[in-house]
């Protein structure tokens, strides 16, 4: 099974865009796609540990990346990830540059991230999106294993800053590039996002103040989320649901 997240992708982009889009537009054709209309804040820390610990944030207790001037580490988090549970169970699975934390997280691979985790400027965003492909690459290539999560975080930064402009979406037109080189090896696949994006005047949570050094912010989340699956058989509604259908998937009603 193959999860590509990729924060802050939403069908407002997607959707006007398919023809600029080809592997977006054929995993939906082949698959089914849906919106995910978050019921917790659209705050990425929190939604991407609901996604792989199935908790709510009041349960996994994970709510930002730094919290007293100390940046959030994997050992701070006191919950059980998924790959956690499927790696003590027998399942292979790795994880590649997961942004519940910062720098983004990965689990049983090595990657060096690019800019420590907080690419900005528009080098950096293209970097990082064709290192972690690289990386994912080298992982579908050779170690095959039985679960692969994988992450692309550049939307979002440059969403904040150049949300209704036409780069934005030569940049859903790299990631599309990227999703259609990892999905040619499996046939089991989830694409998500971990909440959606809309004009800053327009958004119900303002992650960023109006004014940052790079710039006038344009762009914040919006609590609408996408899903794509192909041939994964079971029902995603919000975030935790991630984690109970990977669990499902794997290890049936076992505990873990």
């Amino acid at each position: 099974m193959l999860i590509v997240g990729v924060d802050s992708a939403t069908w407002t982009v997607i959707k006007p865009n398919l023809s600029r889009l080809p592997n977006f537009s054929k995993l939906m054709e082949e698959g089914e796609y849906s919106s995910i209309y978050l019921k917790q804040k659209p705050w990425s820390p929190e939604v991407w540990c609901s996604m792989f610990t199935g908790l709510l944030p009041k349960e996994h207790g994970h709510h930002d990346f730094v919290v007293n001037d100390k940046i959030v580490k994997r050992e701070d988090i006191k919950a059980e990830f998924i790959w956690d549970i499927l790696d003590k169970n027998g399942v292979s699975v790795k994880a590649l540059n997961v942004p519940f934390i910062v720098p983004p997280y990965n689990y049983n691979l090595d990657f060096k991230p690019v800019a420590q985790g907080v690419p900005v400027e528009l080098d950096e965003l293209l970097e990082e999106i064709e290192k972690v492909t690289a990386s994912a690459l080298e992982v579908l290539n050779n170690d095959k294993p039985d679960l692969f999560i994988v992450a692309y975080t550049a939307l979002d930064k440059l969403s904040h800053l150049h949300w209704g402009e036409d780069i934005l979406v030569d940049f859903y037109e790299k990631v599309d590039s990227a999703l259609g080189k990892l999905i040619a090896y499996d046939d089991e696949v989830i694409v998500i996002s971990d909440h959606g994006f809309c004009d800053y005047d327009n958004a119900p949570v303002r992650t960023l103040p109006e004014r940052t050094p790079k710039g006038k912010v344009k762009g914040d989340h919006h609590p609408e989320a996408i899903i794509i699956k192909k041939n994964v058989q079971c029902y995603i509604e919000q975030p935790a649901d991630v984690f109970k259908c990977i669990k499902k998937r794997f290890l049936g009603d076992m505990d873990g």
